[in-house]
């Protein structure tokens, strides 16, 4: 029995830290980016598969663990189709397993909502400007809303790309309210250019930034910034040997009365080009 309780305090005195540093972390000045990351983006038939959830900025950041009341979905995707993914409080890397079956494996990971407080507008405003939300401020002082004090509802929807011995197969949507989806296979691809579709629930998401980050071998990070076009697509451009996250937000006015008055939407893709 005291066993028992000395877990039990334990465990809900981890899981307040984990919250105070997840808090910390995830909103500074500028809003940061969330994805997983593997150890190898290319991996043998049956080889242990390892990835970390990451929060930072310019494809560098702090290592979270596995926490399941944090996640709303966690998935693998590939020929034999969607599997569920549960680990153990307290994992890192967060995601660990064997996959037998080669070809190209999907991550995906869905976060509960959480919510944060905007203390100053000066916040509000570097958010916006460095996200490119055109029209947000304005929409804000249309609202009434004040310019200080005022919570926001967010939630995150990352994806990984991985090959598996050969890594043949393609990516596609996979019911996550926004998504990032590669139009071609990063891994076979003949070409230098990758197409890649935004959506919102199911339906393309035109006039929206979208981030990519590329780091070299080296770890020297380079961000370029696109835009979907009316089709919801951004064309990338890729170079050899590279790794890359693509982010992108959508945020709209909050349709719950739990007292924020945005929600935003965060989605990640991540995948290296041989």
């Amino acid at each position: 029995m005291v066993n028992y309780l000395l877990r039990l305090v334990f465990s809900k005195a981890y899981d307040a830290i984990l919250g105070a540093t997840i808090s910390l972390i995830a909103f500074g000045a500028n809003a940061h980016e969330f994805w997983l990351e593997p150890v190898k983006f290319q991996v043998t038939k049956n080889e242990v598969i390892e990835v970390d959830l990451r929060n930072g900025q310019m494809f560098k950041g702090a290592r979270l663990p596995y926490f399941d009341h944090r996640i709303l979905r966690f998935e693998t995707a590939n020929t034999a189709g969607m599997v569920p993914y549960s680990g153990r409080m307290g994992d890192l890397p967060a995601f660990s397993m064997q996959v037998p079956q080669p070809g190209l494996l999907t991550l995906v990971h869905e976060t509960q909502p959480d919510e944060l407080t905007y203390d100053t507008w000066e916040e509000f405003e570097s958010f916006a400007q460095e996200k490119d939300l055109n029209g947000l401020l304005a929409q804000h002082l249309q609202r009434g809303l004040p310019r200080t004090g005022f919570r926001e509802n967010y939630s995150r929807h990352a994806k990984l790309l991985l090959a598996v011995g050969h890594g043949l197969g393609a990516d596609r949507a996979r019911g996550m309210e926004i998504e990032l989806v590669a139009l071609e296979n990063p891994y076979q691809m003949q070409g230098s250019t990758l197409p890649v579709l935004l959506l919102h629930r199911g339906a393309p998401l035109s006039d929206v930034q979208v981030e990519v980050y590329e780091r070299s071998r080296d770890n020297v990070v380079e961000r370029h910034l696109l835009r979907t076009d009316t089709q919801g697509q951004v064309l990338v451009g890729l170079t050899p040997e590279r790794d890359y996250l693509l982010n992108a937000v959508l945020i709209r006015p909050e349709e719950q009365s739990n007292g924020a008055v945005w929600r935003s939407l965060w989605a990640s893709l991540v995948f290296a080009h041989p």
